[in-house]
């Protein structure tokens, strides 16, 4: 707890004092009239770094980011108003997505609050759907607890996002110096129930075709480990959600991928024939049940850190709400009944991937296929470093072929699915794995929405590497339309010269030419250090009409 001082001092003081005191290292915002003495403050903070960024929407998806791969609440900072609002995106898709962010913004003083007035919308009426606690700072005396209670609702399972307002009049006070920061605290797995284990185990036992499916509570509950040896134990296969990509490594003989993307999954999978579904970590945001449990027929054990949500498609046989490392543990060890070496040739999937990746390799078509993209960038990244895929046809093949070994390396927004997060949140990533290499890989469309951002990526001196798939068009939007209406509109657009563009800020920029020059310069893009890189990569999506065909 931090030593009280005896002279009194400004309520900007007490909420750093406090955002230190959780161990916040970076706070990204944009400053305003109403939060300036916030950001002051913050700019003389020895152990929190503020990021200045270009537009508050871009803050909210790093602080998103940042606490996807930290596991501890990213904060952004907003003014009041417009400011605010634009804050409302990230924090919704941190929400959507289960991570833990705390979005803090200034509101107008209290004496005007209850009238019409100038900048002034009820911003806690638009936080709350989106956040697990949202509340207005009324009196200093409450800061402290409410800081404590918003990090601590944030990262306690489920993990999302809090946003706490705080009125101009209040922000201008000066405090007692009785107040201090409270001591932070941790909320603890529970451990699973022995007649909740008995229960599974006797199902598992009886079972003749059982699949695990694994998702993104794996990652943030750290069950990789125990989630491979309960596979391997118990001759299981396993396949992953789009967020949960990497919690089972993808070269493991027991992987079957990454299911979410076309209708045919619930065959090729082998959903089909599977009598019980091992869901680990997996909720029901990053996809529907419907497609794995379309009968509702499957009997389905639930290993979570909280209750299953209700679904017709989702009914639980067993529900095991606990640390998720010590019920695989338990229910592994429980299991009697050996089980038959599996026949993984039977899973139509695993070769047609293989397949598709080994062609991808070697085709040398101008633009390039999206295959030898994704071949690529899998050559180029090690299996720690990250890659953050922007929503759009890019975020269907790279969940569909890209590789991946550890958990919370390929990261997407699935809950809520929404553009241009890739280029901010890869600056946060950066901030948070500095000795890591990441590369945002975005389509021409997402990327200019958020392209202000290399500024402050190159201000802040932050390092990584952007990959555009270019096709002048919003990409995924055609494919839907051509599919459901036979023809499209309104999707086309012109792009400025992306290396130009990328160089008028101090980045340096690359266009492709030919399918072999991506390679070597996705390796010597990522091997400096020292600068941002723009890779235009010209894209061929016809592929895309063939892409569900080929399930």
């Amino acid at each position: 707890m931090s030593q009280k001082q005896t002279s009194p001092y400004s309520f900007a003081e007490l909420l750093v004092k406090c955002l230190e005191n959780e161990g916040v290292k970076f706070v990204f915002g944009l400053p305003g009239e109403e939060n300036i003495h916030i950001v002051d403050v913050l700019s003389s903070s020895t152990s929190i770094r503020f990021i200045l960024v270009r537009h508050e929407q871009a803050a909210s998806f790093m602080a998103d980011m940042y606490g996807r791969v930290s596991g501890k609440a990213g904060v952004c900072l907003a003014t009041l108003g417009p400011g605010a609002i634009n804050l409302l995106l990230g924090t919704a898709d941190a929400f959507t997505d289960s991570t833990p962010l705390v979005a803090l913004s200034a509101q107008v003083s209290r004496e005007r609050a209850y009238k019409e007035t100038h900048q002034f919308v009820d911003l806690l009426s638009m936080f709350k759907p989106v956040t697990k606690w949202s509340a207005i700072v009324e009196t200093p005396d409450a800061l402290p607890e409410m800081i404590r209670k918003a990090f601590k609702v944030a990262q306690a399972p489920r993990p999302g996002s809090c946003y706490l307002c705080i009125p101009e009049d209040i922000e201008k006070l000066m405090v007692s110096s009785e107040l201090v920061p409270l001591l932070p605290s941790k909320v603890y797995d529970s451990s699973p129930l022995d007649s909740q284990i008995e229960r599974a185990a006797k199902i598992l036992e009886e079972a003749k075709f059982p699949i695990i499916l694994a998702g993104h509570g794996a990652a943030r509950n750290n069950a990789s480990d125990a989630l491979i040896h309960f596979s391997e134990k118990l001759k299981i296969p396993v396949a992953m959600t789009f967020m949960g990509k990497g919690v089972f490594p993808r070269n493991h003989p027991y992987a079957l991928g990454t299911v979410g993307f076309a209708k045919h999954d619930y065959t090729n999978f082998g959903f089909d024939r599977s009598d019980v579904i091992i869901s680990i970590g997996y909720d029901l945001q990053e996809f529907d049940p419907a497609r794995v449990n379309p009968s509702g027929d499957k009997k389905i054990i639930h290993i979570a850190q909280y209750p299953a949500e209700v679904d017709s498609h989702y009914t639980v046989a067993v529900g095991i709400e606990s640390n998720l490392s010590e019920a695989l543990d338990k229910l592994g060890k429980r299991v009697a009944t050996p089980r038959r070496e599996i026949d993984m040739e039977q899973f139509k999937i695993r070769s047609t991937i293989e397949r598709e990746l080994a062609n991808g390799a070697n085709d040398d078509s101008f633009p390039l296929k999206p295959q030898r993209i994704v071949h690529d960038t899998r050559e180029a990244l090690g299996e720690s470093d990250f890659v953050l895929v922007d929503t759009g046809a890019l975020k269907m093949w790279m969940s569909r072929l890209y590789p991946t070994y550890k958990p919370n390396t390929c990261l997407v927004s699935n809950g809520l699915s929404t553009m241009a997060f890739a280029l901010p949140g890869a600056i946060a990533v950066k901030l948070a794995h500095s000795e890591r290499k990441v590369l945002a890989a975005c389509g021409d469309a997402g990327f200019l929405m958020n392209a202000s951002e290399i500024e402050t990526a190159i201000r802040e001196k932050v390092s990584f590497v952007i990959l555009i798939w270019v096709d002048g068009s919003y990409g995924l939007i055609k494919w839907e339309m051509d599919d459901t209406l036979g023809h499209h509109s309104s999707v086309d657009f012109n792009n400025p010269d992306f290396v130009k563009y990328a160089e008028s800020f101090g980045a340096k920029g690359y266009e492709i030419k030919r399918a072999s020059d991506l390679l070597p310069t996705l390796q010597r893009a990522l091997s400096d250090e020292k600068s941002v890189s723009v890779i235009a990569c010209p894209v061929d999506y016809t592929e895309n009409e063939k892409l569900a065909s080929r399930l």
